[in-house]
């Protein structure tokens, strides 16, 4: 996984000084021990940092201030140990540009009941402190998460961990780079979009090179390290022996070892999370990238056919936030139906482009023709999809906004053998039936390339869209086409009223 420099969750408690210094204390002692335990315990994959006791207006805007200008800040868990007067957190509040999750609950989990008097409600009085908290937040229109429980509830600490996951990925995206070799396919609609209003929306920058600018730096990769890397593919795959070393077509695997080391140096060297090209723009290259931006894409970099940049954003962001999950996350298209009477499936595959780490065995490395483009059979990894439950997401610009579309779907394995389909490939069954699901995505202007993930889940998206301030829209197991529809309306009515109506 490409990754940035570690990052940390602050955990910022708010109390005041109207119980007295030795409460303080104690506030202090009780948020440490839960900072203590949260990270003792397991499962939270991004570092909890204790920061100390806010109880003062100028405290919570410095530490707001603090916490917008550090890059290892990727988030913070706000807590009311007491009750803290809310007003004091206006003008840090406002300030904020990171996500945050308000965490209602108490240090302790059982009342006392035979032993609680003033002293123990006072300093014990999260109910009453997150609930004037709750009224800001909303009176400020403030993007938050809210998760309820006792903090060793191992369900409230799976939706800390679940939102540090997506809070890890959007700070991964600020400052973010990606790049277009080239323009996207021509004559498509959904691959377009506003990449001025997707940077101010989403923190990230879309940028062209031309081809030419590869093949220069492919051209410095030296012979020896094209034999090591080809090596490495003999010993990880099972490489088709006209492939291998000696056979007939060896030096296209060679050719391909050259592209996949050329691109990893310019997207090192760029500083590039991602990256997008498409086979009608090949000037100077022999094969379109295949096995390449494959092994690109399992080591964690975003990836779009046809030039999609939001597609490639997307699957860096899912494979950030699924970095420390199994089950795997791939560039996908919705390629071509089995429309059985019996049972409805979805053939998902790419021309080349679909990622090792949701391969159901070790992938064949084969060469075939493409079809298209006009260029040299390119290599790529062949291989079916793992069975389990998995979710496709889109993003689409939708002119005065963008939208998340989300399809949550069962993963097969195929009900046939595939001998003459030469792409690495996934099947799956659309949630609630494919006629609904299909109909629901069209209506939903939901785009043909999407991230598929069986790490990722629809919470995460979920959250992502609301750090992000935009729409999304899902298709599950309870999805009826009529309020799915009314859903898009209502849409269309708020998100042409929300900009409007900002921190009030």
């Amino acid at each position: 996984m490409k990754k940035k420099p570690s990052l940390e969750i602050w955990f910022v408690t708010g109390s005041q000084h109207l119980y007295g210094e030795t409460a303080l204390r104690q506030v202090a002692a009780n948020s440490e021990a839960i900072v203590r335990e949260l990270n003792g315990g397991g499962g939270l994959p991004v570092n909890l940092v204790f920061k100390p006791i806010l109880t003062r207006p100028e405290e919570i805007r410095s530490l707001c201030l603090e916490a917008n200008a550090a890059p290892q800040c990727a988030g913070l868990v706000l807590w009311c140990h007491t009750f803290s007067p809310s007003k004091m957190w206006i003008g840090g509040l406002t300030q904020i540009r990171k996500p945050m999750l308000h965490l209602h609950t108490q240090f302790n989990r059982d009342l006392p009941w035979a032993e609680i008097d003033m002293d123990f409600m006072n300093l014990n009085q999260a109910a009453h402190g997150d609930r004037e908290h709750g009224f800001l937040h909303a009176r400020l229109r403030t993007q938050r998460k809210v998760v309820v429980g006792h903090w060793s509830d191992p369900e409230t600490r799976e939706q800390i961990a679940s939102w540090m996951r997506v809070a890890r990925a959007w700070q991964d995206w600020q400052g973010g780079r990606f790049v277009r070799f080239g323009d996207n396919m021509r004559f498509v609609a959904v691959t377009e979009g506003d990449k001025v209003a997707a940077e101010a929306k989403f923190g990230f920058s879309v940028n062209t090179h031309g081809i030419g600018d590869l093949v220069a730096v492919m051209d410095q990769v030296s012979d020896g390290a094209i034999s090591k890397l080809c090596a490495e593919y003999e010993a990880l795959y099972a490489v088709a022996p006209a492939l291998r070393k000696g056979g007939a077509r060896h030096e296209a695997l060679r050719y391909n070892a050259r592209q996949e080391i050329g691109l990893r140096t310019f997207l090192d060297d760029g500083g590039y999370l991602g990256f997008t090209d498409t086979f009608e723009d090949l000037h100077g290259l022999t094969q379109l990238p295949g096995l390449a931006t494959q092994r690109l894409m399992a080591d964690g970099y975003g990836f779009g056919g046809e030039g999609d940049w939001k597609t490639c954003a997307l699957v860096r962001a899912m494979k950030v936030m699924a970095s420390d999950l199994p089950g795997g996350t791939s560039f996908m298209e919705d390629y071509t139906y089995d429309l059985n009477p019996s049972g409805h499936l979805v053939l998902g595959a790419h021309m080349l482009e679909i990622c090792p780490s949701i391969a159901a065995d070790k992938p064949t490395v084969e060469i075939h023709p493409l079809g298209i483009g006009g260029k040299e059979d390119p290599v790529r990894l062949v291989f079916n999809a793992h069975a389990g439950p998995a979710i496709n997401v889109a993003l689409m610009d939708m002119g005065n906004r963008f939208r998340f579309l989300v399809n949550e779907v069962e993963a097969i394995v195929p009900p046939h053998s595939l001998p003459k389909l030469p792409v690495a490939r996934a099947v799956w069954k659309c949630q609630p039936d494919f006629k609904t699901a299909c109909a629901a995505w069209i209506s939903a202007g939901g785009a043909h390339h999407t991230g598929f993930s069986y790490a990722v889940r629809t919470g995460h998206i979920e959250d992502l869209a609301e750090m992000a301030g935009v729409e999304v829209a899902v298709i599950d197991a309870e999805t009826t086409l009529r309020d799915f529809k009314q859903q898009l309306r209502n849409n269309e009515i708020y998100y042409h009223l929300a900009p409007g109506l900002g921190r009030l």
